[in-house]
């Protein structure tokens, strides 16, 4: 995997050049599937275990796959850098992780999932807003799109019941993404990217782990919710972060980002295969809006 192509031998149909042809779009398909699913394991979980009992369990379990990484780079990792990391934690693991979780709790799957693909437009809000970066009017546009886009979203309904308020949670949580990842930009470049999504989810489930405790679920949680839980924490957290940063590091973060455009695809096909949640007009109009505006926002920077 850490071999360079460039210095191999002509291409071949076996060379890794046309291997990588095929199993890029295939891993990046099925990172889409992880990403998606863990909506879906969060509706299924949230509701018996709550919000930040549940989220403790994915920081916690997703650190642990991760640690790993962390070991081997740990020398990379003075003492002076820990509140840093902690504090980008809160603010890009265990908030977004927390609202993602309460909004599961209140409405399907695919609202969570439809959300959090402003993720892509709020990291170029905040970076123009805090950090001085041009926006261009490209995304200006899509920008103010998405935003059209969440209100659609906010505006409908599941079982009669209005998803304004988990739309709103949601949107806070891809806004929260935005400043996250604008702060590890400016200040954990350099460092090994892994490793730091251990040290960051690690330092949150210490931070989360207090409030975890103290509204631990008092009734017996089923074994689908537990199997949810462990899924959300080793497979959609820890496995899924391998994942993407073995593709930036083949194929380059523009490219990997493509996954932003299967998560609320897939993130809603599993909830209405496997919990027979409904795809209403509002979540098609809002979902084809937002991602729509994604897609219009990069195709400049793709260029």
């Amino acid at each position: 995997m850490n071999s360079l192509p460039g210095r191999a031998a002509p291409a071949s149909p076996s060379a890794p050049g046309a291997l990588s042809a095929w199993m890029t779009p295939l891993e990046i398909t099925l990172l889409g599937a992880i990403w998606g699913a863990s909506f879906l394991f969060m509706r299924i979980a949230a509701p018996q275990f709550g919000a930040v009992p549940l989220v403790e369990l994915r920081l916690g379990l997703g650190a642990l796959v991760l640690l790993p990484f962390l070991w081997r780079s740990r020398a990379a990792f003075p003492p002076a850098l820990w509140p840093k990391l902690a504090l980008i934690g809160a603010i890009n693991s265990a908030l977004p992780f927390i609202l993602f979780a309460w909004a599961a709790e209140r409405a399907p799957a695919g609202i969570g999932a439809i959300a959090n693909a402003m993720t892509v437009l709020f990291t170029a809000l905040v970076a123009f807003l805090f950090f001085g970066e041009k926006i261009g009017r490209r995304r200006a546009v899509a920008l103010f799109a998405g935003f059209a886009g969440v209100v659609v979203l906010a505006s409908g309904k599941s079982a009669g019941v209005s998803v304004g308020w988990a739309v709103v949670a949601g949107g806070l949580a891809s806004f929260l993404y935005g400043v996250g990842l604008n702060l590890v930009k400016r200040h954990l470049t350099g460092l090994p990217p892994a490793a730091v999504a251990a040290a960051t989810l690690g330092c949150s489930a210490l931070l989360v782990l207090p409030f975890a405790v103290a509204t631990w679920p008092s009734q017996p949680v089923t074994p689908a919710a537990w199997t949810s839980a462990v899924a959300l924490g080793v497979l959609c957290t820890g496995a899924a972060f391998v994942m993407y940063y073995r593709l930036i590091a083949r194929i380059g973060p523009t490219r990997a980002s493509t996954v932003t455009y299967l998560i609320p695809v897939f993130g809603v096909a599993w909830a209405w295969w496997l919990l027979g949640e409904p795809v209403t007009w509002t979540m098609a109009v809002a979902g084809a809006t937002i991602l729509g505006s994604v897609a219009f926002s990069q195709r400049g920077g793709a260029r």
